[in-house]
């Protein structure tokens, strides 16, 4: 870990408390009755490890995919995720998609990231490969189904920066999207993972772009 790091994950607890204070993306989007065009479970990627992962082996389970990266201000989500992981065991499955999207703040190769998170957050969850989340020709097939409403079936919202966070169903049906400001033991995911739905429509609430 360099110093650096060190120093984001020493004060990770204060970087959320002043984003919040400040108004940070906090964007909560959510969905119960859009389907998906594209089937979830007919997707696959490639595992941090290099093996092809079958979306179909999530079927049953909630899933909550994020973009992650090591060099951030937000890297400290990685405990909370692992939190998650751990909590929901048999009901989630938390899945990490490292990207060096964000002003360069992922730039190991997989062997480092893997190595890393397990170092440094006791990261067990699935990782894949480093790959491009935001919108392009380079973009990754998983989140070019989460930010395209025609395979989706109603979200547009791609991420916005490091740790933008989304929610899929036990059906594959994607039903939120939570803003990278949002810790993963925030109330709200909690509840989105529990069942409790806040809306019965497509539902948006404060939003601003912002970089960290």
């Amino acid at each position: 870990m360099t110093i650096r790091q060190k120093f984001l994950k020493a004060v990770y607890p204060v970087f959320m408390w002043l984003n919040k204070m400040n108004g940070g993306e906090q964007s909560m989007l959510s969905n119960s009755k859009a389907s998906p065009a594209v089937p979830f479970y007919s997707l696959e990627d490639t595992a941090n490890s290099g093996q092809e992962f079958d979306f179909a082996s999530l079927k049953g389970k909630k899933v909550l995919l994020v973009n992650t990266a090591s060099d951030c201000g937000f890297t400290g989500q990685y405990d909370d995720l692992e939190k998650l992981h751990q909590k929901y065991q048999g009901k989630l499955v938390v899945l990490g998609f490292p990207s060096n999207d964000f002003k360069e703040q992922e730039k190991g190769s997989d062997e480092e990231i893997a190595e890393f998170c397990k170092i440094n957050f006791g990261v067990t969850f699935p990782l894949m490969k480093k790959s491009t989340v935001k919108k392009g020709t380079t973009q990754n097939k998983i989140f070019k189904w989460l930010s395209d409403p025609q395979q989706n079936g109603w979200n547009k919202r791609q991420a916005v920066w490091n740790f933008s966070k989304y929610l899929v169903d036990e059906n594959g049906k994607l039903v939120n999207y939570f803003g990278p400001a949002i810790s993963p033991m925030d109330e709200m995911v909690l509840k989105a993972i529990e069942g409790d739905r806040y809306t019965d429509d497509t539902d948006e609430m404060d939003f601003a772009d912002k970089a960290y």
